[in-house]
Protein backbone atom coordinates (compact mmCIF):
# COMPACT_ATOMS: atom_id res chain seq x y z
CA UNK A 1 0.00 0.00 0.00
CA UNK A 2 1.39 3.40 -0.93
CA UNK A 3 2.35 5.57 1.99
CA UNK A 4 1.24 9.16 2.42
CA UNK A 5 3.61 12.00 1.76
CA UNK A 6 3.76 15.13 3.84
CA UNK A 7 3.76 18.42 1.99
CA UNK A 8 6.95 20.28 2.77
CA UNK A 9 7.50 23.99 3.07
CA UNK A 10 8.99 26.01 0.22
CA UNK A 11 12.76 25.95 -0.16
CA UNK A 12 14.40 28.52 2.05
CA UNK A 13 11.45 28.64 4.47
CA UNK A 14 12.41 29.14 8.07
CA UNK A 15 10.71 30.13 11.27
CA UNK A 16 11.09 33.89 11.68
CA UNK A 17 8.98 36.56 13.28
CA UNK A 18 9.22 40.33 12.89
CA UNK A 19 12.16 41.87 14.68
CA UNK A 20 11.34 43.70 17.89
CA UNK A 21 13.28 45.43 20.58
CA UNK A 22 14.41 43.08 23.34
CA UNK A 23 12.00 43.22 26.33
CA UNK A 24 14.60 44.90 28.51
CA UNK A 25 15.54 47.41 25.81
CA UNK A 26 19.27 46.83 26.29
CA UNK A 27 19.76 43.27 25.09
CA UNK A 28 20.25 41.92 28.60
CA UNK A 29 18.42 39.08 30.28
CA UNK A 30 15.18 40.15 32.05
CA UNK A 31 15.59 40.58 35.82
CA UNK A 32 14.99 37.57 38.01
CA UNK A 33 12.30 37.02 40.60
CA UNK A 34 11.88 39.84 43.10
CA UNK A 35 13.83 39.21 46.28
CA UNK A 36 16.01 36.44 44.84
CA UNK A 37 19.46 36.45 46.42
CA UNK A 38 22.32 36.34 43.96
CA UNK A 39 24.91 33.69 44.85
CA UNK A 40 28.54 34.69 44.94
CA UNK A 41 30.83 32.98 42.45
CA UNK A 42 32.43 30.49 44.84
CA UNK A 43 29.10 29.45 46.28
CA UNK A 44 27.77 28.85 42.77
CA UNK A 45 30.87 26.87 41.77
CA UNK A 46 30.52 24.67 44.84
CA UNK A 47 26.90 23.90 44.02
CA UNK A 48 27.63 23.26 40.35
CA UNK A 49 30.27 20.66 41.31
CA UNK A 50 27.76 18.69 43.38
CA UNK A 51 25.49 18.04 40.39
CA UNK A 52 25.82 15.59 37.51
CA UNK A 53 24.99 17.74 34.48
CA UNK A 54 23.62 16.82 31.08
CA UNK A 55 23.54 20.33 29.59
CA UNK A 56 26.32 22.88 29.32
CA UNK A 57 24.78 26.12 30.56
CA UNK A 58 26.52 29.49 30.79
CA UNK A 59 25.67 30.74 34.28
CA UNK A 60 27.74 33.91 33.97
CA UNK A 61 30.96 34.90 35.77
CA UNK A 62 32.85 32.46 33.55
CA UNK A 63 30.95 29.45 34.89
CA UNK A 64 29.69 26.88 32.37
CA UNK A 65 28.15 23.69 33.73
CA UNK A 66 30.15 20.54 32.78
CA UNK A 67 27.39 18.79 30.81
CA UNK A 68 28.04 15.67 28.77
CA UNK A 69 26.04 17.04 25.82
CA UNK A 70 27.41 19.68 23.46
CA UNK A 71 24.06 21.49 23.36
CA UNK A 72 25.65 24.64 21.94
CA UNK A 73 26.29 22.65 18.73
CA UNK A 74 22.71 21.34 18.75
CA UNK A 75 21.37 24.87 19.25
CA UNK A 76 23.18 26.06 16.13
CA UNK A 77 21.26 23.45 14.11
CA UNK A 78 17.76 24.19 15.41
CA UNK A 79 17.11 27.39 13.45
CA UNK A 80 15.50 28.79 16.59
CA UNK A 81 14.36 32.39 15.96
CA UNK A 82 16.58 35.06 17.46
CA UNK A 83 13.47 37.00 18.47
CA UNK A 84 10.77 35.16 20.43
CA UNK A 85 9.12 38.29 21.83
CA UNK A 86 5.40 37.82 22.57
CA UNK A 87 5.71 34.06 21.96
CA UNK A 88 4.98 31.23 24.37
CA UNK A 89 7.36 28.26 24.38
CA UNK A 90 6.99 24.73 25.72
CA UNK A 91 10.19 22.70 26.23
CA UNK A 92 9.33 18.99 26.48
CA UNK A 93 12.04 16.87 28.07
CA UNK A 94 13.83 19.93 29.40
CA UNK A 95 16.27 18.16 31.78
CA UNK A 96 18.74 20.85 32.95
CA UNK A 97 16.80 23.48 30.99
CA UNK A 98 19.32 24.82 28.48
CA UNK A 99 16.77 25.30 25.69
CA UNK A 100 14.16 26.71 28.09
CA UNK A 101 16.55 29.37 29.34
CA UNK A 102 17.69 30.11 25.78
CA UNK A 103 14.08 30.71 24.69
CA UNK A 104 13.64 33.07 27.63
CA UNK A 105 16.89 34.85 26.73
CA UNK A 106 15.49 35.42 23.25
CA UNK A 107 12.52 37.25 24.72
CA UNK A 108 9.76 34.61 24.98
CA UNK A 109 6.79 35.90 26.93
CA UNK A 110 6.26 32.58 28.73
CA UNK A 111 8.39 29.44 28.86
CA UNK A 112 7.26 26.17 30.44
CA UNK A 113 9.83 23.42 30.99
CA UNK A 114 8.50 19.88 31.45
CA UNK A 115 10.18 16.60 32.24
CA UNK A 116 9.58 13.47 34.23
CA UNK A 117 12.06 10.77 33.30
CA UNK A 118 15.10 12.93 34.04
CA UNK A 119 13.63 14.83 36.99
CA UNK A 120 11.89 12.15 39.02
CA UNK A 121 12.05 8.98 36.94
CA UNK A 122 14.57 6.14 36.57
CA UNK A 123 17.08 8.17 34.54
CA UNK A 124 20.46 9.17 35.91
CA UNK A 125 19.57 12.87 35.85
CA UNK A 126 17.76 14.97 38.42
CA UNK A 127 15.99 18.31 38.67
CA UNK A 128 18.82 19.80 40.73
CA UNK A 129 20.61 21.23 37.68
CA UNK A 130 17.48 22.93 36.36
CA UNK A 131 16.66 24.46 39.73
CA UNK A 132 20.19 25.71 40.33
CA UNK A 133 20.50 27.18 36.82
CA UNK A 134 17.14 28.91 37.14
CA UNK A 135 18.19 30.46 40.43
CA UNK A 136 21.64 31.47 39.16
CA UNK A 137 20.19 33.05 36.01
CA UNK A 138 17.36 34.80 37.83
CA UNK A 139 15.02 33.07 35.40
CA UNK A 140 11.21 33.13 35.28
CA UNK A 141 10.95 29.81 33.39
CA UNK A 142 8.06 27.76 34.77
CA UNK A 143 8.34 24.04 35.40
CA UNK A 144 6.07 21.03 35.57
CA UNK A 145 7.00 17.43 36.35
CA UNK A 146 4.84 15.53 33.85
CA UNK A 147 5.29 12.60 31.49
CA UNK A 148 5.07 13.27 27.75
CA UNK A 149 1.98 11.09 27.45
CA UNK A 150 0.24 13.07 30.20
CA UNK A 151 0.69 16.46 28.53
CA UNK A 152 -2.67 18.19 28.20
CA UNK A 153 -3.70 21.49 26.57
CA UNK A 154 -6.56 21.71 29.06
CA UNK A 155 -4.10 21.82 31.96
CA UNK A 156 -1.11 23.58 30.39
CA UNK A 157 -2.48 25.55 27.47
CA UNK A 158 -1.37 25.76 23.84
CA UNK A 159 2.04 27.20 22.94
CA UNK A 160 3.28 29.11 19.91
CA UNK A 161 6.48 27.08 19.79
CA UNK A 162 7.07 23.57 21.15
CA UNK A 163 10.61 22.21 21.52
CA UNK A 164 10.99 18.42 21.38
CA UNK A 165 14.75 18.04 21.44
CA UNK A 166 16.35 14.59 21.72
CA UNK A 167 13.24 12.89 23.08
CA UNK A 168 11.31 11.10 20.32
CA UNK A 169 13.55 8.01 20.16
CA UNK A 170 13.17 7.53 23.92
CA UNK A 171 9.40 7.09 23.56
CA UNK A 172 8.05 3.52 23.70
CA UNK A 173 5.05 4.82 21.72
CA UNK A 174 6.38 7.64 19.51
CA UNK A 175 3.18 8.15 17.52
CA UNK A 176 1.11 8.62 20.66
CA UNK A 177 3.77 10.99 22.03
CA UNK A 178 3.55 13.10 18.88
CA UNK A 179 -0.24 13.19 19.24
CA UNK A 180 0.24 14.77 22.67
CA UNK A 181 2.80 17.20 21.27
CA UNK A 182 0.46 18.21 18.44
CA UNK A 183 -2.34 18.96 20.92
CA UNK A 184 -0.19 21.64 22.59
CA UNK A 185 1.30 23.18 19.44
CA UNK A 186 -0.30 26.45 18.37
CA UNK A 187 2.07 27.30 15.54
CA UNK A 188 5.37 25.45 15.18
CA UNK A 189 7.07 22.33 16.50
CA UNK A 190 10.87 22.21 16.49
CA UNK A 191 11.88 18.56 16.68
CA UNK A 192 15.43 17.19 16.89
CA UNK A 193 15.94 13.45 16.92
CA UNK A 194 18.10 10.43 16.21
CA UNK A 195 17.31 8.76 12.89
CA UNK A 196 18.35 5.40 11.41
CA UNK A 197 17.83 3.21 8.32
CA UNK A 198 18.83 6.11 6.10
CA UNK A 199 19.19 3.91 3.02
CA UNK A 200 15.55 2.81 3.17
CA UNK A 201 13.44 4.61 0.57
CA UNK A 202 10.17 4.26 2.44
CA UNK A 203 9.11 5.05 6.04
CA UNK A 204 10.77 2.58 8.40
CA UNK A 205 12.09 2.42 11.95
CA UNK A 206 14.70 0.38 13.78
CA UNK A 207 13.60 -1.11 17.10
CA UNK A 208 16.09 -1.29 19.97
CA UNK A 209 14.88 -3.92 22.47
CA UNK A 210 18.01 -3.61 24.62
CA UNK A 211 20.90 -1.13 24.61
CA UNK A 212 21.83 -1.28 20.93
CA UNK A 213 21.79 2.51 20.61
CA UNK A 214 24.55 4.17 22.65
CA UNK A 215 24.35 1.41 25.26
CA UNK A 216 21.28 3.13 26.67
CA UNK A 217 18.19 1.06 27.41
CA UNK A 218 16.00 4.17 27.37
CA UNK A 219 16.43 4.39 23.56
CA UNK A 220 13.62 2.48 21.85
CA UNK A 221 13.32 3.58 18.23
CA UNK A 222 15.37 4.81 15.29
CA UNK A 223 12.90 6.06 12.67
CA UNK A 224 14.21 7.19 9.32
CA UNK A 225 13.43 10.76 8.20
CA UNK A 226 10.52 9.60 6.02
CA UNK A 227 8.98 7.86 9.03
CA UNK A 228 9.28 10.98 11.18
CA UNK A 229 7.63 13.10 8.47
CA UNK A 230 4.92 10.48 8.07
CA UNK A 231 4.18 10.42 11.80
CA UNK A 232 3.96 14.21 11.88
CA UNK A 233 1.40 14.10 9.10
CA UNK A 234 -0.52 11.30 10.78
CA UNK A 235 -1.00 13.29 14.00
CA UNK A 236 -2.22 16.41 12.21
CA UNK A 237 0.71 18.68 11.35
CA UNK A 238 -0.02 20.49 8.09
CA UNK A 239 3.48 20.94 6.69
CA UNK A 240 7.03 20.13 7.69
CA UNK A 241 10.58 20.60 6.55
CA UNK A 242 13.91 19.06 7.48
CA UNK A 243 16.01 22.13 8.28
CA UNK A 244 19.19 20.29 9.26
CA UNK A 245 20.66 16.84 8.62
CA UNK A 246 21.19 14.03 8.13
CA UNK A 247 24.99 14.10 8.19
CA UNK A 248 26.76 13.52 4.88
CA UNK A 249 27.80 9.99 3.91
CA UNK A 250 31.57 10.71 4.35
CA UNK A 251 30.90 12.06 7.85
CA UNK A 252 28.81 9.01 8.76
CA UNK A 253 31.40 6.64 7.32
CA UNK A 254 34.17 8.20 9.41
CA UNK A 255 31.99 8.10 12.51
CA UNK A 256 30.95 4.49 11.85
CA UNK A 257 34.57 3.39 11.40
CA UNK A 258 35.55 5.03 14.67
CA UNK A 259 32.57 3.46 16.46
CA UNK A 260 33.50 0.02 15.12
CA UNK A 261 37.05 0.31 16.46
CA UNK A 262 36.14 1.93 19.77
CA UNK A 263 32.93 0.10 20.64
CA UNK A 264 33.04 -2.97 18.36
CA UNK A 265 29.70 -2.13 16.76
CA UNK A 266 28.67 -3.16 13.23
CA UNK A 267 29.91 -0.65 10.66
CA UNK A 268 26.84 -0.73 8.40
CA UNK A 269 24.42 -0.25 11.28
CA UNK A 270 26.29 2.84 12.48
CA UNK A 271 26.56 4.11 8.91
CA UNK A 272 22.77 4.32 8.74
CA UNK A 273 22.51 6.50 11.87
CA UNK A 274 22.39 10.30 12.08
CA UNK A 275 20.27 13.14 13.43
CA UNK A 276 17.82 15.61 11.93
CA UNK A 277 16.00 18.81 12.86
CA UNK A 278 12.46 19.26 11.58
CA UNK A 279 10.14 22.26 11.77
CA UNK A 280 6.45 21.32 11.53
CA UNK A 281 3.49 23.70 11.46
CA UNK A 282 -0.16 23.18 12.29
Amino acid sequence: MAHKTLRTMPAGWNLRWPERDHPTGDGKRPPGPTGARRMDRQELLDQVRRIRWYHRIDLGDGIITPGVLNNFKTLSRLNLPEDLADKTVLDVGAWDGFYSFEAERRGAERVLATDSYSWSGPGWGSKAGFELARRALGSHVEDRDVDVLDLSPEEMGVFDVVLFIGVLYHMRDPLRALERIRSLTGDCLILETHVALLRKRRPAAAFYPADELNRDRSNWWGPNPLAVLGMLEAVGFREAQIVWGPHSLPYRATSAAWTKVRERRPFLRSLDNSRVVIHARV
